[in-house]
C-alpha cells in the first residue's frame, strides 16, 4: 500500500520538476504514522546544492495555521475568546468599522477587511506599527462588507491578528509559537526570524546553508538565500522557515496527534472546522480551507512570494497528509489538491472495501 501511495505521488510531481525548471521541489507524505519523503533538484542552482527532507524553505502564508491554532489553543484555555472585539486587546484600535471586527472573524478571514497591502496594485511603501494601525482605523466598506458576513482573503488580517495575540499574551509571536507549538510537538527546525539587512532572515551560519535560494517562476533569482519580503516594518511580521521534516510532524499531529498533548490536539482540529461557506464548493476554517470534492473533502492551505511555494494538505478522515515545498513563484501546487489527495483516498477506499 505505501508504494502504491508513493508511485501516486511521485508520478505527479516528477513532471513539475524536470532539469530545465529552476530550483526544486520537497514534498512529505504521511500516512497513518508512515513518513515517506521526496526530493527533486536544487536548493540552489548556482552551488548545485540538492533538496533533501532538512532543506529549510520559506513557508510564506502556510505561517497562517499556526497562527491560527495559537487562537484556538487560546480559546480552549479561557485566554481569550473567539467572539471577543478588537478593541479589547488594542484599545488604539478606534475606527467605527476594525472595532467591530472580533478575533474569529480575523482568523477565518471573515472580517470583511481588504487593506492595500492585500491587493494590486502593491504599495511601495512599508508601514510601521503605527501607519498599520492608522490605516486600519480609516477603513471603510467597499461594497456593503460587514464583520462576520463574507470571507476575503486577507493577509494583513493576520498582521493584526499577531500585534492581538502578542498584546493578550505581552509575548512575541516567535517565542508564542516556539513555547506552544513547535516545542511540544518536537520541531527544531522550524522558526520565525527576524528581519535583517536585505530583508534576509537572522539565522546563524549553519541554518542559513540549509535555506534555499528562491527562484522566480522563470528562473530569476530573487532576494538572497533566506530572504523575507513584508510590507510591514516591525518584529514578526517576516515569513517562518521550516524544512519538510518538521512540516510532516506539524501534518501527523494535525491528522493524528494521538501522542500530542490533548490541548494542543484539540485546537489543531479545532482549527480545521469549517465556520464559512462561500461557495458550493470551498470552505473556510481558521487559516484552513476546506474544499469538497466527489467522495472526499480536503482541507488544505496553500502559500507563496514570487520566490516560494508552499501547500499542505489533510485527509483528516484518513490520517493522510501531504506537504509540498518549492522554491520558485507559481508552482503548481494544486496537482495535491485536485489529483494528489483524491488519488490517495481512492486508494484507500478500495482497499478498505
Amino acid at each position: 500500500m505505501i508504494a502504491q501511495m508513493r508511485d501516486i505521488v511521485a508520478a505527479e510531481l516528477t513532471p513539475t520538476v524536470t532539469p530545465d525548471q529552476p530550483g526544486g521541489l520537497a514534498a512529505a507524505l504521511y500516512a497513518g504514522r508512515h513518513v515517506e519523503f521526496f526530493s527533486y533538484g536544487f536548493a540552489d542552482d548556482a552551488t548545485r546544492r540538492p533538496v533533501t527532507p532538512d532543506t529549510l524553505f520559506n513557508l510564506g502564508s502556510l505561517r497562517k495555521p499556526f497562527e491560527a491554532t495559537l487562537v484556538a489553543l487560546g480559546a480552549l484555555r479561557g485566554e481569550l475568546r473567539l467572539d471577543d472585539a478588537l478593541p479589547k486587546y488594542l484599545p488604539e484600535l478606534t475606527g467605527d468599522y476594525v472595532r467591530k471586527v472580533t478575533v474569529g472573524q480575523l482568523a477565518t478571514h471573515t472580517s470583511g477587511m481588504l487593506l492595500p497591502t492585500d491587493h494590486p496594485p502593491w504599495p511601495n511603501d512599508t508601514f510601521s506599527r503605527a501607519q498599520f494601525i492608522d490605516m486600519l482605523n480609516a477603513w471603510t466598506p467597499q461594497a456593503g462588507e460587514a464583520p462576520g458576513k463574507q470571507r476575503i482573503y486577507s493577509h494583513a488580517c493576520y498582521v493584526l491578528l499577531q500585534l492581538v495575540l502578542e498584546r493578550c499574551y505581552r509575548t512575541p509571536v516567535a517565542t508564542l509559537f516556539e513555547q506552544r507549538i513547535l516545542a511540544p510537538l518536537g520541531m527544531n527546525a522550524t522558526s520565525l526570524p527576524e528581519r535583517g539587512e536585505d530583508n534576509r532572515a537572522a539565522m546563524d551560519a549553519a541554518w542559513m546553508q540549509r535555506v534555499v535560494q528562491g527562484y522566480s517562476d522563470q528562473g530569476t533569482a530573487i532576494g538572497p538565500p533566506g530572504n523575507q519580503q513584508s510590507y510591514f516594518d516591525f518584529p514578526g511580521t517576516g515569513q517562518m522557515f521550516s524544512s519538510p521534516r518538521d512540516l510532516a510532524t506539524f501534518v501527523a499531529a494535525c491528522v493524528d496527534g494521538r501522542s500530542v498533548d490533548p490541548h494542543l490536539r484539540e485546537a489543531l482540529r479545532m482549527t480545521q472546522r469549517e465556520v464559512f461557506r462561500f461557495d458550493e464548493k470551498f470552505g473556510q476554517g481558521m487559516a484552513w480551507e476546506s474544499v469538497r470534492l466527489p467522495g472526499v473533502t480536503v482541507i488544505d492551505k496553500p502559500g507563496g512570494l514570487n520566490n516560494a511555494s508552499g501547500y499542505i494538505g489533510l485527509l483528516p478522515a484518513r490520517r493522510i497528509g501531504i506537504v509540498l515545498l518549492a522554491n520558485r513563484g507559481e508552482y503548481p501546487h494544486e496537482i495535491a489538491r485536485y489529483k494528489i489527495l483524491p488519488a490517495l483516498a481512492h486508494l484507500l477506499a478500495s482497499h478498505a472495501g
